[in-house]
């Protein structure tokens, strides 16, 4: 049976860890495994603009022995005259796996019921999972064991980010704290099961208004963006929302003393986090970034294992 990856608990906390372990050691040696050499070709697909995860999955791909086939929708028959099924019928006949970048979660349903090949969620409007696993990876290089954390995000509570975090670290084990305006709350559907993975793994979830409450003891803080991409005519009124979310040094003394922020990029500094936080001692973002390359190299070994 083929496995997807097309939101963060799509992975059992076991595999989770693997991939993560394999994430250690891939960073450690980039070019000591090759399941695509050959060269196999990965298809990229990109319906939104992107920095880091283009250049993080093509030069992933590289590394491991294949080619990155970069596709943008603008340029192709995926969303217009072909459904995301036939693609799938269509790429499965030529590449190892499929990455997708795109807007709607039901749109990678669709392709990977269609195909025999791997189909990796690269962001969705629901879930950003890559994302994740990087960010996962970046804690555990700065605090070692995952399991018994709080880690804490605040902002949009409905966000890719923020259902993400809710699933992964549910998954992980991990005491994850959702901070947000309660109309801006993540989806009931994925709490649910954010709260069923954590029962099972150790971990727990809760949601706050407050967001002192919420950093108060967190050994993470983690913000993103208040104005995601198809949100710019939002800007002023999201602005004005999420203000008491800020992220600043008075509220991240809230958190433990050696706390951790993060944020996935880019960043609006002086919105959603100040200049002082975000390069101050305590921020990772740039480990975040670069972990990006080795944790999805190591999900797309894992996943072509599985095969």
């Amino acid at each position: 049976m083929t496995r997807h990856f097309l939101r963060d608990d799509d992975l059992t906390q076991a595999e989770q860890n693997t991939i993560l372990d394999l994430a250690v050691e891939l960073k450690k040696d980039r070019f000591g495994t090759r399941p695509l050499a050959g060269p196999q070709t990965v298809a990229v697909i990109f319906d939104k603009s992107s920095t880091r995860t283009r250049v993080s999955f093509a030069v992933g791909i590289a590394d491991l022995g294949g080619i990155p086939l970069i596709i943008s929708t603008a340029n192709s028959q995926l969303g217009g005259k072909e459904t995301a099924g036939d693609t799938a019928r269509v790429l499965e006949r030529q590449v190892a796996a499929i990455v997708w970048r795109t807007y709607a979660q039901s749109g990678l349903v669709e392709m990977a019921a269609g195909t025999t090949v791997p189909v990796v969620n690269a962001l969705s409007d629901e879930f950003h999972p890559c994302q994740l696993l990087a960010d996962l990876l970046t804690i555990r290089e700065h605090r070692g064991e995952l399991q018994g954390l709080t880690v804490t995000f605040l902002g949009d509570g409905a966000s890719n980010m923020a259902q993400s975090y809710l699933l992964a670290c549910a998954v992980a084990g991990i005491h994850v704290r959702v901070a947000s305006p309660a109309s801006y709350a993540p989806d009931a559907s994925v709490v649910a099961d954010a709260e069923a993975r954590a029962t099972a793994s150790g971990g727990s979830v809760e949601l706050f208004t407050d967001a002192a409450a919420a950093v108060a003891g967190a050994d993470v803080v983690v913000t993103d963006t208040w104005v995601s991409m198809g949100k710019e005519a939002e800007k002023a009124e999201r602005i004005a929302t999420f203000g008491d979310y800020r992220v600043d040094s008075a509220l991240m003394a809230q958190a433990k003393p050696d706390a951790l922020f993060m944020h996935c990029l880019p960043a609006d500094r002086g919105y959603e986090v100040t200049a002082d936080v975000i390069d101050g001692p305590q921020s990772v973002i740039w480990d975040e970034a670069e972990n990006r390359l080795h944790a999805q190299k190591a999900l797309m070994v894992w996943l072509l294992s599985q095969q």
